[in-house]
Order: C-alpha cells, then sequence, then structure tokens
C-alpha cells in the first residue's frame, strides 16, 4: 500500500545521503519533496504540515550540522516522526475484564466487518487460547447473518443461533446471556453498516453500545477510501466513542494516507491491518516497522515472527540433517517451497528484506512471482514416491509423463533437477555449517525460539548484524541454483540471476 510514498521518500532521501555535508537550504529542499509526497499520498494536510514542522524543528539546526552522516541523521528524524504519528508503540486489543469480553464492530457496509469478525475470533481462537462466540446484529443486509455463519464453521467459531424479528439490541443481549451461560471468554458483536454515515445508523450504535457495554469498540475501515476512512473515522469516535482501529486491505494499491492520517487525526491506535483475503491474513500494527517498510529499510522482526508461526520447526530441523548430509530429496525441496509459501511466498519475503525496495524494476524483468514456487512443487507432486527419493531414476519417459502431469515442460523438470543437484551438492560442502534449508538457513536453524522483541531491540540499539546495500543488486545473483543469493539463504530455486543487476 505505500509502495508510491516509499519510492518518492527513498529518491529524496537518496540525494541527502550521498551529499558529504548538508545547508539549511538542503534540508528545507527536502522537506519540500516530502511534503508533496505526502499530500499526493492522501495524507490530511493538517497533519503534513504538523509532521513536516516537527522534522524541520529537529533537522534544520546543530544535531544535523554536527553529525558524522547528515543525511541519514535527517533521514533518522523522519523515521522518528513517522513513528510518532502512527503511535509510537503497538496496542493489541484488550481483554483485561470480566468474562465474557464484549468487543464490538463497527464501520461502514463494504469496508470488512463481517470477515475481519472471523478474523479476530480465530486469531483470538488460536493465539490467546480465548472462547470465542461471534454474533452478526446485521439485520439489514441480506445473508448478513448466513455469512458470519459460514465463516464461523470454516473456522471453528461458535456463532449465535440465528432469530427471526429481533432488533439488533436484542440480539446484542441475547449473546451476552448465552455467553455467560456458555462460559465463553470473548463475544464480537458484528453490527450493521451504512454505505454513509447516518443519524438511524449512530442512533442504533448508541442503543447496543447501551446494552452490551463493549470493553473494546474496533472501527473496521477500507484503507483504499483515502481521507473519507479518516473523516468516518472522526464521525464514529464523536458519536459513539471508538477504542480502536482496524485497517482493512492494506496490501491494495491505495496510497496509504488513511494509516498515515487516522492516528493523527483521531488519536486512536490503529490495532490491527489486514493483509489478504484468508482468514490468517491479520497483523498486528506496528508503528516503528510501518515506518522501516516505507523507508524501504524493510521488515525483518515481521518476517522472523511470521516464519515462526508457519514453519514447523521439528520438520525444518530434520531437514537441515538431510542438508547437511547431502540426502535431501525431492520430497524435502517440495517441503521447503511449501513453507516459503506459508510466510507469504517469493514476493511476500522479499517485500520485508532491506533494500529491496531498490530492485523493483529488475525483479519484475526476472519475473519473480509466487507462480514459480507453486509450479516447481507441482511437478515434485506429480512423480512417483520413489521417484522423489532418487531423482536418477528420471528418464526421458518419466519426465514426459511428469510433464503431462504437472501442466510444464521436460525443459521446467530438468531446471528444477539442475537445481536440487546444485543445492545438495553446496549444502553437503557447507555441512559443517548452521542451517535449516531455504528457510532455517535465513533464521540459523534456530529461528522459532527467537525472542522478536529481543530481535527488534537489537535493532534499534544497532546490535544487529546490518544487511546489505542491494540497490546494486544481490550479491552473488541469483542463477538457477541456490549458490549465491539473499544472504544467509543460499538463494531461491529456478529463479534468473540478478548479479550487479543484469539477468544472466
Amino acid at each position: 500500500m505505500f509502495e508510491s510514498l516509499s519510492d518518492r521518500l527513498s529518491g529524496i532521501f537518496d540525494k541527502l545521503t550521498k551529499r558529504g555535508a548538508l545547508s539549511d537550504a538542503d534540508v528545507n529542499a527536502a522537506l519540500r519533496e516530502v511534503r508533496r509526497a505526502l499530500i499526493e499520498a492522501d495524507v490530511a494536510l493538517d497533519v503534513v504540515r504538523s509532521f513536516t514542522d516537527k522534522v524541520r524543528s529537529r533537522a534544520v539546526g546543530q544535531e544535523v550540522v554536527k553529525s558524522v552522516t547528515p543525511g541519514q541523521m535527517v533521514v533518522k528524524i523522519v523515521h522518528d516522526q513517522l513513528v510518532d504519528m502512527l503511535g509510537s508503540d503497538a496496542e493489541t486489543i484488550d481483554l483485561n475484564a470480566s468474562a465474557p469480553v464484549p468487543i464490538m464492530m463497527v464501520g461502514l457496509q463494504g469496508s470488512g466487518k463481517t470477515t475481519t469478525t472471523a478474523k479476530i475470533a480465530r486469531r483470538l481462537t488460536e493465539r490467546s487460547r480465548k472462547k470465542v462466540l461471534m454474533a452478526s446484529l446485521d439485520t439489514r443486509r441480506p445473508a448478513a447473518m448466513e455469512q458470519l455463519k459460514v465463516l464461523g464453521e470454516q473456522n471453528a467459531i461458535e456463532t449465535l443461533p440465528i432469530v427471526v424479528g429481533q432488533t439488533p439490541p436484542q440480539i446484542a443481549d441475547r449473546a451476552m446471556n448465552a455467553a455467560r451461560l456458555g462460559g465463553y471468554d470473548v463475544v464480537i458483536l458484528d453490527t450493521a453498516g451504512r454505505t454513509h454515515v447516518d443519524e438511524p445508523l449512530m442512533v442504533e450504535m448508541a442503543e447496543i453500545k447501551a446494552k452490551a457495554q463493549p470493553h473494546e469498540i474496533l472501527l473496521v475501515a477500507d484503507s483504499l477510501t483515502g481521507q473519507d476512512a479518516v473523516n468516518v473515522a472522526k464521525s464514529f469516535d464523536d458519536r459513539v466513542g471508538i477504542s480502536g482501529i482496524v485497517l482493512t486491505r492494506v496490501d491494495g494499491d491505495g496510497r496509504g494516507g488513511a494509516a498515515l492520517s487516522m492516528r493523527a487525526v483521531t488519536g486512536k491506535p490503529i490495532k490491527l491491518i489486514g493483509t489478504g483475503e484468508k482468514a490468517d491474513a491479520l497483523e498486528d500494527f506496528h508503528p516503528s516497522r510501518i515506518a522501516d517498510r516505507i523507508l524501504g529499510m524493510g521488515d525483518i522482526v515481521s518476517l522472523v515472527e511470521k516464519a515462526a508461526e508457519a514453519i514447523d520447526a521439528e520438520q525444518a530441523q530434520k531437514a537441515a540433517e538431510k542438508l547437511r548430509k547431502g540426502n535431501f530429496d525431492l520430497q524435502d525441496l517440495a517441503d521447503q517451497l511449501q513453507q516459503m509459501e506459508k510466510i507469504g511466498g517469493m514476493s511476500g519475503m522479499l517485500s520485508m528484506m532491506p533494500g529491496i525496495g531498490k530492485m523493483k524494476k529488475q525483479l519484475a524483468a526476472a519475473n519473480m512471482d509466487d507462480g514459480i514456487i507453486k509450479r516447481q512443487v507441482a511437478i515434485i507432486q506429480s512423480m512417483t514416491k520413489k521417484e522423489r527419493s532418487n531423482p536418477k531414476i528420471l528418464n526421458a519417459n518419466r519426465k514426459k509423463r511428469v510433464a503431462a502431469g504437472s501442466g510444464t515442460s521436460v525443459q521446467d523438470i530438468n531446471k528444477l533437477l539442475k537445481m536440487h543437484r546444485q543445492m545438495s551438492d553446496m549444502m553437503k560442502k557447507l555441512g559443517k555449517g548452521k542451517g535449516g534449508g531455504m528457510l532455517g538457513g535465513l533464521f540459523g536453524g534456530g529461528m522459532p525460539n527467537i525472542d522478536p522483541a529481543e530481535l527488534e531491540a537489537m535493532a534499534k540499539s544497532g546490535d544487529m548484524p546490518q544487511m546489505p546495500d542491494l540497490s546494486k543488486g544481490l550479491p552473488g545473483g541469483l542463477p538457477p541454483g541456490l549458490p549465491g543469493g539473499l544472504p544467509g539463504m543460499g538463494g531461491f530455486p529456478g529463479l534468473p540471476g540478478l548479479g550487479k543487476g543484469k539477468k544472466k
């Protein structure tokens, strides 16, 4: 979502960091460009003015002049102010109340309230081990109650039985009683929306609030609606009083202004962001990490957290041992590729790597889409168990059969086999080192035991090893096999080389 803003800011700061010394005129010129970039990104004008004034007060003065690297000091000041604008510290859903804890979901129609309700319920069930009851209070939209019921069945979350003819406040009262009798920890009330804010909607929200006494009132806002989302947030906060915001469709190509303005305008924290359609595509909102992404610094901490949730530690360790011994078969490779898919695929991983933003044209030219992983997994799954464990028996006839079964060509199969051989040979030579395959190698084999908070503290203090500048291409390139790729990862399978910014 912040791609265009990130590109603009990166260009501005690149000019600053290349200079040995900065004058007040240089800083002011850069801030004019920053101001223009933020306005184009649909950030509220008052927020832009306040932001640039705060940056200027710190950037034009002794703090920058006396710095060893003035350009980088300006970037740091901008980063700190971005974090401050976004809310400084991450805030999660507050469940510190007597059970059942009522959570009220509000927002306009089409913002994604029902889907987000199910996502939050699943998150609380899986991560916090809470017993959750969902209840639809939307009596206006056709099939709204049935939609929540289906989502509940898909994610193994209990939903309040539908009783035709009840009003939203009556449903809220029944939901709270059912939760008390059923021993539920949390009740999530999915309220109705409108195409725009109107008086009947606000009256209904106030009645539900009075009946349920919610501990949290979460506004679900579509980030693609720009400043309209900010105005909606202000309206709901003035009339109902929200406690937090959930931004949906953050994975879209919006300009990002809503996220940057929301906290500053309402004073209420953004607690969660929706990053996709899947039930688990919901993330905590960390201001410092979002600021890192906007300024092209990557987000290694979030990548580690995603990997820790998705990767089977025992399976990764077994794969690591087989790699060290050179006994890595095609089934093991398929398992590694599928684990990569779980943490966002190729594009998801690369988007969190520092410096990757400066290589977008190279990556686009290299055709680095997640379809590559799916095709390679399809090839392996089209083989027999014997062929996966012993690729050497794959003769011409067998390859033709596998190609027909996977919808690929014999040439694709040969590339996969070559990549597998190179991977096995390389890891056998490096058998004394640490690693756990493509993903285990990234996190040193012991990734699931890393404390993300500790990692983030290391990053802030500067004790964490710095990632190399990737603006001139990935070190060593990315040949069809694994040798020479992203640091610690051994490269990606089946991808053309990108070393020094040229295709090989």
